[in-house]
């Protein structure tokens, strides 16, 4: 005969993160991803132009580069500040 009785396992807890920190790791995959796809779209469009008009210069590229990256940059660090202020709830603002 088989024996039933069997043992009360205990859960296994699980280790999760403070939510602020996976808040900040979202934002951090985020940028780097978007950074990723800035810079290599950026990239793209200079080599397209350079081939096409600049007779295969390098510094279109270069540019494409930097503006993709660049925008990338300003999103995040939008994203970024946007958590330390205090939300607005869509009214405006008028600053002297």
């Amino acid at each position: 005969m088989a024996d039933n009785s069997s043992n009360p396992v205990a859960p296994i807890p699980k280790t999760t993160r403070p939510m602020s920190e996976a808040l900040l790791n979202e934002k951090w995959d985020r940028c780097l991803s978007s950074m990723l796809i800035r810079s290599g779209l950026g990239l793209s469009f200079g080599i397209v132009f350079s081939v096409l008009l600049f007779k295969r210069r390098a510094w279109p590229a270069m540019v494409g580069l930097g503006f993709g990256a660049g925008r990338a940059w300003e999103e995040c660090d939008n994203s970024f500040k946007r958590a330390a202020a205090p939300s607005k709830d869509g009214l405006r603002v008028i600053r002297p």
